[in-house]
């Protein structure tokens, strides 16, 4: 008799279940009813985080063409610098203090930057200065942030909700990065770009509740779930990142994937900045411009991230998600190896950009949710940040030597082939890696049980 009353109110919690969350499984058929709260505050602080920094993105590229093409490898070089000295501090911040405290910590330091700049900016002796240092402070700033963002994301959700939610998730940040660039396109014909600054450290605020909403989520999960992490400080050396990178074949392939991308991004950039600066000579015309393709790129991301992320993650696998970029990569070099023009680098930059966000970088991110905790934060933020510099520095030193070699784009476009073959199979190498691994723990968790 109380095995039949249980098996009643079973099955009509069930049908109360289904009645409830039948209009979101609708819309959002992967989130579970458990999920919503979090997936939402996710959304929101990757939407925040990614405004503010596509507010102030157009500005620095028009910045770093005001410091003239020829002295790009240097700011990205000093770029490089920072980080080795951040990664180190990052390090130190996350081994003593508990999350909920260390990442506010790398917010509020942003925001506290932004309005520096506005009053260096107020100052006609510090301008150019200023704007030196406000290309290397942006190029630092979208790295860290966004890596300490998805690192506390593959810290709150396990591999499995990774595969059905990150999809949604970084269409949070495509929101964002619709609505950063709309309003620099619409507000600085009007009052210039120095007040953009403001808007973009009210955006970061938002990001710091969200935090604050997810690490009290993140404690109240049950004890022994695969997400169920509390926020303890890592502990460790603040030099751990870099010796497990150095150590594991898995994450120096990792590695060898983001330098791939950022060698050939940068190509592109370096390229595209000499091509925009000859062809658009008004300072205006070249950050309206920039802002125009922010907004087509992060369009396009969008319908891809709704439509289509999760479904790949989840029918095709990370293996076939993580091999798609390099695989256009490999094909759009070799056209624009025979056809060098700024339109066909502007719309093959559109596209590989918008393949980044919406199918290469969830399928990347998956790949760290296998390893141990503490190199969520310290392995990866090496990798996202010092790693992905180090690329920038590197090609934009190899895009200054091909051009003082006399080479053309279409022989740069050509050398970048190779590259991507390379990148396509080591791709290929770290999605079955990653197959595997969970697999393993699959069935581990199936014979304990």
């Amino acid at each position: 008799m109380r095995l039949m009353m249980h098996e009643s109110a079973v099955a009509m919690q069930r049908r109360r279940s289904l009645r409830y969350t039948a209009p979101m499984r609708f819309a959002l058929p992967d989130i579970r009813r458990e999920e919503r709260a979090a997936v939402g505050w996710s959304f929101l602080y990757f939407l925040s985080l990614l405004c503010a920094y596509y507010i102030v993105r157009p500005v620095r590229d028009e910045m770093g063409i005001q410091a003239g093409v020829e002295n790009l490898p240097w700011l990205f070089t000093a770029t490089f610098a920072v980080m080795l000295f951040a990664v180190p501090l990052f390090g130190w911040l996350t081994g003593r203090w508990e999350r909920r405290i260390a990442l506010p910590a790398v917010y509020l330091f942003f925001i506290a930057n932004l309005l520096a700049f506005y009053a260096a900016f107020q100052h006609d002796s510090l301008r150019a200065a200023a704007a030196r240092a406000f290309f290397v402070w942006v190029s630092v700033f979208n790295l860290y942030a966004v890596s300490v963002f998805w690192s506390f994301m593959v810290d709150l959700y396990s591999e499995a909700q990774g595969r059905r939610l990150f999809g949604y998730i970084a269409a949070g940040g495509t929101a964002g990065a619709l609505l950063g660039p709309a309003l620099t396109a619409v507000v600085v014909p009007a009052t210039g770009a120095v007040p953009l600054l403001l808007v973009s450290a009210g955006m970061l605020s938002v990001s710091l509740l969200c935090i604050t909403r997810l690490s009290a989520w993140s404690r109240g999960l049950p004890p022994g779930g695969d997400n169920a992490v509390r926020g303890e400080p890592l502990g460790g050396g603040v030099w751990d990142g870099v010796r497990a990178v150095l150590s594991s074949r898995y994450l120096l392939g990792i590695s060898f994937y983001l330098v791939a991308y950022t060698v050939l991004s940068t190509l592109l950039y370096v390229e595209t900045a000499r091509l925009v600066s000859e062809g658009y000579p008004v300072s205006a015309d070249r950050t309206r411009l920039f802002a125009t393709l922010d907004l087509a790129v992060n369009a396009v991301t969008l319908v891809l991230q709704v439509v289509l992320t999760g479904a790949m993650l989840q029918r095709l696998g990370v293996t076939v998600t993580l091999a798609l970029l390099p695989a256009f990569a490999v094909i759009g070099f070799g056209v624009l190896s025979v056809f060098p023009a700024l339109t066909v680098m502007l719309a093959f930059g559109v596209i590989r950009r918008a393949g980044e966000f919406a199918l290469s970088k969830p399928a990347r991110e998956i790949l760290f949710t296998v390893i141990p905790r503490e190199e969520k934060y310290k392995a990866k933020n090496f990798i996202d940040t010092v790693v992905y510099r180090g690329g920038d520095a590197l090609s934009g030193w190899l895009a200054s030597a091909l051009r003082s070699l006399g080479a053309g784009l279409s022989a740069i476009a050509l050398a970048a082939v190779p590259i991507s073959a390379a990148w396509l199979a080591v791709a290929i190498w770290l999605g079955r890696r990653e197959e595997r691994t969970t697999g393993a723990k699959d069935r581990s968790v199936t014979r304990a049980a």
